[in-house]
């Protein structure tokens, strides 16, 4: 059984037990998150497909990290101008725990 959720403004496809790192979501570890933007639900060969969302489904998952990925160096420069910038991004995530799929 997998479904397709909707969270960051990304899909994302996940199972129970799968861990995902998704845009960061506001809570501590330990906190369970319920992820109501289900798009599809595929349990053995029944497919439930929403318009856009199915209704009364949820996700289920629990907060295993919060942190920062890698940082991204992000440099511009412009020839013979002496314009050179340099600068670096951290962006935030969310480690998620997959417990449950309700559909």
């Amino acid at each position: 059984m997998y479904a397709i959720v909707r969270t960051g403004g990304k899909q994302y496809q996940v199972a129970c037990g799968d861990i995902l790192r998704v845009e960061k979501i506001a809570g501590n570890v330990g906190d369970t998150v319920d992820l109501n933007d289900v798009l599809m639900v595929v349990e053995g060969e029944e497919v439930k497909v929403g318009q856009p969302v199915l209704e009364n489904a949820k996700v289920v998952a629990k907060i295993a990290e919060q942190g920062r990925a890698k940082k991204v160096i992000v440099f511009k420069k412009k020839r013979r101008k002496g314009y050179r910038l340099r600068r670096g991004h951290r962006q935030s995530f969310t480690g998620l725990q997959i417990e449950a799929i309700e559909a």
